[in-house]
């Protein structure tokens, strides 16, 4: 078949690269943002240049130029890996069998920007990926397939996306594709009423609340780990927090109980929070006991308000 991949950065190239395996189809086009002045160019730009595939960078669709183009390719289906500008229907509906686009959650649950972190942050046990056909509705559609795995109790962003999700989502590429090639592929119906949608997780869904439940604390550090980093302040300073473990003990929320070789000890509502690792603002990334002898930082010391 032939073949338009959408995508960027390290998914796009990974997904072009296992559809380039394949000696039954032909990578027609690839389509990603526009480079952006003072960055390095996108990885699956600079992968599809080196394989001498006709690389496309539109700002948006909507003109009449960009859509004769891409009807140009004569494509038989558009792969969207990692794709954040909108395409629309005119644009999807171009190759023969349509488009079919990735989405790291199984939807309808955690439709939007950052579907990696908030599972983790709302204690859920289990997240996935999805290939859906999208819509005009923000990761709106049937699905193609889903793949389920487990969220472990001590799961950050790193462990569930680059770990479980990232790998796993690479090697269904060809099963998509496939999926397509031998005609009729599954349409999977999703449940409206399961469905969610949450907002870009930004730096201030990220400040932490010393005064509440331990597990609820635990679990945003660890779902906005590495990005966008939970935080909290000491003396109005910010503090990044990343690497943590949650550890039994009762006292005053909001207060370091113990500074040991193991960390900082910090108090909140039902148990601690272990922190390992920190970046105080304006320094890298640190050991937590590091940064205590730096800081001051010492039992009966208060983060956060």
């Amino acid at each position: 078949m032939k073949i338009i991949v959408m995508g960027q950065q390290a998914f796009g190239k990974d997904a072009l690269a296992k559809i380039l395996e394949s000696d039954a189809d032909e990578v027609v086009a690839v389509y990603c943002e526009p480079d952006r002045e003072g960055k390095p160019a996108d990885p699956i730009k600079v992968f599809a240049e080196e394989q001498g595939i006709t690389v496309h960078q539109p700002a948006n669709f909507d003109d009449a130029g960009t859509l004769a183009t891409l009807k140009s390719h004569d494509a038989d289906l558009m792969v969207m890996a990692f794709v954040n500008v909108f395409v629309p229907e005119a644009a999807r509906d171009t190759p023969k069998h349509g488009s079919i686009c990735f989405h790291p959650s199984l939807l309808p649950l955690h439709r939007g920007p950052s579907a990696v972190n908030w599972p983790i942050i709302m204690g859920a046990d289990k997240s996935g990926f999805s290939w859906f056909y999208p819509s005009d509705g923000l990761d709106e559609g049937d699905s193609l397939m889903q793949w389920e795995c487990p969220i472990g109790p001590d799961d950050t962003v790193i462990d569930l996306y680059f770990k479980k999700i990232y790998p796993a989502a690479v090697d269904s590429v060809p099963q998509v594709v496939d999926a397509f090639r031998n005609g009729n592929p599954p349409r999977i119906v999703p449940d409206e009423a399961q469905a969610t949608y949450e907002r870009r997780c930004t730096k201030n869904h990220a400040r932490i609340d010393w005064h509440r439940p331990v597990k609820q604390v635990y679990d945003l550090i660890r779902g906005t780990n590495p990005a966008p980093g939970a935080w909290t302040t000491l003396a109005g300073a910010e503090v990044g927090l990343f690497d943590c473990a949650r550890v039994p003990g009762d006292g005053v929320s909001g207060k370091v109980v113990s500074v040991t070789e193991d960390g900082v000890a910090v108090q909140c509502v039902g148990g601690r929070i272990l922190l390992k690792r920190v970046r105080p603002k304006g320094a890298d990334k640190q050991l937590a006991t590091d940064w205590a002898a730096s800081a001051g930082v010492e039992k009966g010391t208060v983060l956060g308000n």
